[in-house]
């Protein structure tokens, strides 16, 4: 059996990692705190240890599990078990393979550049990437303690290279990791902002109307009031809260790729299974929210709530109708407006969209991708490239935010 030495770790303390095969596992890898088991399912995880999976999180193991059931076109899922001998802990951390063109968040005339370089070389910057995290969300660690994250530190070293991924990738880790994940500079890997998400604090407003007035300016209060005005006169949408989605998947799903495909943007694409095993599997979570014209669903949002937060995933929306009706801003009134009737105290929402959210006066909340090429020789060049392919360099928006420095 061939062992393979990571690079990084030639001058570290720590021992290095040997990959075995075994008959119910991918690989074994030695760590420094005990066996690395890389499985291809959740199904060969033991149920004990699964269940406790991100249990503190919003989107715990059954977060997961949805998505590798039915988001398995683009993706090719692992999960390491990591085991700490000395303790007996043991940890899940997800990742997974995708194919991915790195240059995805460039601006379109530097795209066409790239595109001009691929009409003859045809796979330049599309590179396997491994990626550790969530294919469908934001990437967290099961745990975070100090042995935990030096195993994972090892595991991901000996593995990518046994894979052959070109990069490997923490994607979209929230910056409160930044103290945990700080070794992976030692490692080779560039940390660089992903595009952020966005929150507000709502524990201090009473509705609505009264977010506007302390907190918007008067102008875009007055703006917002005749964008609300044109949608009541022209179709007046209603909205309704259900937890199964199930009855109206068919006709909400066409309404997300419709948003989907105007992204420029685009990484996981969700199935009409996607949106309804996560009603039905977390059910005690998720809300979707419906806004109907003359009975006809026209936009739609899911949404998680979890230890006072309110989590804006995913929308989807008829845009024959929806700009007209002014509908990004009708729909986060109305999910603003249940939120504070709920005593929500966050409400929390993914990227994109940044001049709404400027005017709407949210706070960014940073998102971190730490990134390294498996060749040590190419490394270097590639960390320097990263801060130029970064979409967030690129989006003037994003940088108008009061705490844009945190990124």
């Amino acid at each position: 059996m061939e062992t393979l030495v990571p690079q990084a770790l030639i001058d570290s303390e720590l021992p290095i990692p040997a990959i075995a095969e075994t008959s119910h596992t991918a690989h074994t890898i030695k760590t420094a705190h005990g066996d690395a088991k890389v499985v291809h399912s959740t199904k060969h995880l033991q149920d004990e240890v699964w269940r406790n999976a991100f249990a503190s999180h919003c989107m715990d193991y059954r977060y997961y599990e949805v998505v590798e059931q039915t988001l398995t076109r683009e993706f090719d899922y692992r999960y390491f078990i990591l085991t700490n001998e000395s303790t007996g802990e043991v940890s899940i951390q997800p990742f997974f393979f995708v194919n991915q063109d790195i240059t995805a968040g460039l601006p379109s005339n530097l795209r066409s550049v790239v595109g001009k370089v691929r009409e003859r070389f045809p796979r330049f910057l599309n590179m396997r990437i491994m990626m550790i995290g969530c294919s469908a969300g934001e990437g967290h660690l099961d745990s975070a303690k100090q042995w935990d994250v030096e195993a994972l530190h090892q595991a991901v070293d000996a593995y990518s290279r046994m894979a052959k991924a070109s990069i490997i990738l923490f994607k979209d880790f929230p910056s409160t990791y930044r103290p945990h994940l700080t070794g992976l500079k030692s490692k080779g890997f560039t940390r660089v902002p992903s595009m952020p998400a966005a929150q507000v604090d709502l524990s201090g407003y009473t509705s609505f109307d009264d977010y506007m007035a302390k907190k918007l300016s008067h102008s875009y209060r007055k703006n917002l009031r005749r964008k609300f005005r044109d949608a009541e006169r022209l179709g007046n949408p209603k909205m309704e809260v259900v937890t199964d989605i199930a009855p109206y998947v068919d006709e909400i799903h066409p309404l997300y790729m419709q948003t989907f495909h105007r992204s420029e943007f685009k990484f996981e694409e969700l199935t009409k299974e996607y949106f309804v095993q996560l009603s039905q599997r977390m059910g005690d979570r998720v809300k979707y929210f419906l806004w109907r014209v003359d009975g006809k669903i026209i936009a739609f949002s899911i949404c998680m709530y979890h230890h006072g937060v309110l989590h804006d995933m995913n929308v989807g929306m008829d845009y024959s109708v929806a700009l007209d009706l002014h509908m990004y801003f009708v729909t986060w009134r109305d999910i603003v407006s249940w939120a504070i009737e709920q005593k929500v105290k966050t409400y929390y929402t993914g990227p994109l969209n940044y001049d709404p959210k400027f005017h709407l006066k949210l706070d960014l909340a940073p998102l971190d991708l730490y990134a390294r090429h498996r060749i040590g020789l190419i490394n270097p060049i590639f960390g320097f490239a990263m801060k130029y392919l970064q979409p967030v360099r690129h989006d003037p928006v994003i940088l108008k935010f009061a705490n844009a420095h945190e990124l």
